[in-house]
């Protein structure tokens, strides 16, 4: 069994006005430890739904998931000590400085104290925090926030990264801090989801991707393979390439079922 194992995940919210709305529709994949697994599409593509079904914040409406070894619907606290889930509104306590806030998040999973004491260094370390450790987390720059949210995400050191927009609106001397940290991740093992829109950040890291538009898996596979399937060599041609023929499947398949139904 994969580190980390998704089998047709569907999620369906209700609208009053609207009805059934599909955020998810039937996405299936699976990775291992020691690689980065692309998750790439636009917003409002439903990445970050997926990402809140595998972290147990969002039941699903249909399909599983199994992560390190255990099932999101089963075992939902389990789950949630085998993973590390970095999101945009991964919130910071203004009034903790940076080490107080990475020494709260590692009492909360439990952590002892001289096993936690060793974390935070060795986390403050991985992500080059040790000048603004011990200031308050209300005073600190976008760039440094963003690494004090990565270090209370991976304090308890869980064999699963999810990381949805880790570099988006940073310099690039912190983005490259980011990508080191992910790289360094990977060599230690750990199974990696990265969740974007950004083409290049997908280049850089992932070892397998998979292209998400409307709740749905349109391809899969290695840059590579992507990039002989449509005979393009950049991402971000790659994915309009597929997005094109997507839609031209759809009004295929429209036609096809219109006509079968006046007939």
């Amino acid at each position: 069994m994969s580190l980390v194992e998704v089998k047709n995940l569907r999620k369906i919210f209700k609208d009053k006005k609207l009805g059934e709305i599909v955020a998810v529709n039937d996405i299936s994949f699976s990775f291992e430890g020691g690689e980065v697994f692309g998750l790439l599409g636009p917003n409002g593509a439903g990445k970050t739904t997926l990402l809140r079904m595998l972290s147990t914040i969002l039941s699903p409406s249909g399909g599983s998931a199994i992560i390190g070894g255990y099932d999101i619907r089963e075992n939902p606290l389990e789950v949630r000590s085998q993973i590390g889930f970095l999101t945009g509104n991964t919130g910071l306590y203004g009034r903790l400085t940076a080490y107080e806030m990475l020494w709260y998040i590692g009492s909360l999973y439990g952590m002892k104290k001289e096993k936690l004491k060793r974390r935070c260094e060795e986390v403050s370390e991985l992500l080059d925090m040790k000048d603004f450790l011990h200031r308050k987390c209300n005073h600190l720059s976008t760039g440094q926030k963003q690494r004090v949210s990565i270090g209370r995400t991976i304090i308890h050191d869980p064999p699963v990264l999810f990381l949805d927009e880790p570099t988006l609106g940073l310099d690039v001397m912190t983005s490259r801090t980011i990508i080191s940290f992910i790289r360094k991740a990977r060599e230690e093992g750990k199974g990696i989801l990265l969740s974007t829109h950004e083409m290049n950040l997908v280049e850089k890291l992932a070892d397998h991707i998979s292209l998400v538009h409307m709740g749905k898996v349109i391809a899969s596979g290695t840059l590579e393979e992507l990039q002989t399937k449509t005979e393009c060599e950049y991402l971000d041609d790659v994915f309009l390439s597929l997005i094109e023929q997507e839609k031209i499947n759809e009004i295929a398949l429209y036609t096809q079922n219109n006509e079968f139904n006046l007939s």
